[in-house]
């Protein structure tokens, strides 16, 4: 940072200097702990061990992700045409804006529109077509624009156009592959992120899908499922555009997230501070959840009712 008065950097005090190396001293601690548990073998576990891994993925997400998102396991995804994903191990979402479909005990069904991060976890790598019947089942739900909510001071509904570009026009997760194997499959390609936890080195390394580079590539990925209707909006992702500045003679905001990514004085590269800086970034594109709609969902259940009975449904009907 450049002090405004006299134009150069401040000077920073080696006590600050060695916290920032006692933080990322902690980064490269707990990747080593956490890799030693999931290594961590018992020969009368059963079925037991699977769930205690799952739990310490958990614990990690948790310490990374900002506390307006929860993090809960063994959940299904719900969108408003009745479409119901595979069991998901770890979904991270926003409790704030969106309900619950179904929430009871443990068996838990959120919908698609609050989801922001799916996870699933393997002890070692699953195979390519189990993964992709995964993603499949998570990747074919829809989010509807069937919603109204008070933004600032006018009402936002599904007729977005070119003046009124409230909030997305889709949404979808990120979606996150932790597993424990030797070697980064094939597979790892079908998710946004794969965590590798790399006995031999202690660290989880970390795998970046390499179709979406930029952030404005992430935000449009992120933001909307018809690739038409991101490139119609006038201006969209303007914020994400290299600008000139007098000041600076150039400032940039399209940032390559490869640039997201945090060295040790040896070149390591400390995964999970990474990880965690650029799994937030994308978040803020996000930001908030698609506005939840409410009617969309009060008509797949009322549609399927009157469905199981053998009659037409009100809003079907000519008369």
């Amino acid at each position: 940072m450049t002090d405004k008065l006299s134009g150069s950097k401040p000077t920073q005090p080696e006590a600050d200097i060695k916290m920032i190396d006692d933080i990322i001293h902690n980064y490269v601690q707990t990747e080593r702990s956490s890799v030693s548990q999931l290594y961590f073998k018992y020969k009368n576990h059963g079925s037991s061990i699977g769930g205690f891994r799952e739990d310490i993925w958990k614990e990690l997400f948790m310490q990374i992700v900002p506390k307006k998102f929860v993090v809960e396991q063994s959940v299904f995804i719900i969108d408003s045409h009745g479409q119901v994903s595979n069991e998901v191990d770890l979904a991270v979402f926003d409790e704030i804006y969106t309900p619950y479909i179904f929430r009871k005990g443990r068996l838990k069904f959120i919908p698609i529109e609050a989801v922001a991060v799916a996870v699933e976890c393997k002890s070692s790598s699953a195979s390519y077509e189990a993964l992709k019947t995964w993603k499949d089942s998570i990747t074919k739900l829809q989010t509807s624009r069937n919603a109204i909510a008070r933004m600032h001071s006018y009402l936002v509904n599904e007729n977005l156009n070119i003046t009124q570009r409230s909030t997305q026009t889709a949404t979808r997760p990120i979606l996150v592959y932790c597993y424990m194997d030797k070697e980064q499959p094939k597979s790892a390609k079908l998710f946004d992120f794969a965590l590798r936890a790399d006995k031999e080195q202690s660290r989880i390394s970390i795998y970046r899908n390499e179709d979406r580079k930029t952030l404005k590539d992430w935000f449009k990925s992120l933001n909307h499922d018809e690739p038409s209707i991101a490139e119609n909006l006038i201006n969209d992702g303007d914020g994400l555009e290299d600008h000139e500045d007098q000041a600076t003679n150039k400032r940039k905001t399209n940032y390559d997230l490869e640039e997201y990514r945090v060295f040790t004085d040896d070149k390591q590269e400390v995964s999970l501070l990474s990880f965690n800086l650029q799994l937030n970034q994308l978040l803020m594109l996000i930001n908030n959840p698609m506005l939840f709609p409410h009617k969309a969902y009060v008509d797949m259940f009322n549609k399927n009712r009157w469905k199981d009975t053998g009659t037409v449904h009100p809003e079907d009907s000519h008369e």
